[in-house]
């Protein structure tokens, strides 16, 4: 087990970080959608997007043409869940990332 918490596990904190962040904001862009133009000047829709455009893009390739539009963000969040639980689990698994308890803790 690595010594420092943060430094010692980097690079899973710094993907976890990204993918939940990320998720998230495909969380608040598909809300807030029902009040803003995909044109809007507002600095906070715009960050969404900004943020969330690669993920839609992405969720918009996989998944059938017949899902509509406005639920893509819907969609690239669950995707962006999964993939980070994933993830996570096999960074556990290979020792990668933190524990709870030590190893060999009973």
């Amino acid at each position: 087990m690595e010594s420092n918490f943060i430094l010692g596990y980097l690079p899973f904190w710094v993907v976890t970080y990204f993918l939940a962040l990320t998720a998230w904001g495909c969380l608040g862009r598909f809300m807030m959608q029902f009040f803003m133009t995909p044109t809007n000047s507002n600095y906070i829709w715009r960050g969404f997007q900004l943020l969330t455009n690669w993920a839609v893009w992405t969720a918009e390739r996989l998944v059938p043409s017949y899902v509509s539009p406005p639920f893509l963000p819907l969609v690239a969040a669950f995707w962006l869940f999964a993939v980070r639980m994933i993830f996570g689990l096999v960074m556990v698994g290979l020792g990668y990332a933190p524990r709870i308890s030590p190893p060999g803790a009973g």
